[in-house]
């Protein structure tokens, strides 16, 4: 899903603005790359929230459609997931997608 989508989609959701724009910029990121938490917060401008982007991921009302599964730590481990299979699910993914 492109960010455009994804951003005229999210209006639907009862989501703050930080949460769309997260969100938004989840969506942008490629099948078959990751991106730290820490990396989606200074996307938003927020360098600091990498913490409220993990947040973020465990709502995320259109997952797999935005891929928070996409979304690492910075250590490279996968970090949680809230999805089915949890974090081996998350690995699981991103092995099929070529990520890691």
């Amino acid at each position: 899903m492109d960010a455009k989508t994804a951003k005229r989609i999210l209006e639907r959701y009862n989501l703050t603005d930080f949460q769309k724009e997260v969100l938004v910029a989840t969506a942008a990121i490629p099948k078959g790359k990751t991106r730290t938490y820490k990396q989606i917060a200074a996307a938003v401008h927020r360098p600091n929230a990498y913490r409220a982007v993990g947040s973020v991921m465990r709502i995320n009302p259109l997952a797999p459609m935005i891929p928070c599964h996409r979304v690492v730590k910075s250590d490279g481990s996968v970090g949680n997931y809230s999805g089915k299979g949890g974090p081996k699910g998350k690995e699981r993914m991103l092995r099929k997608e070529g990520a890691i």
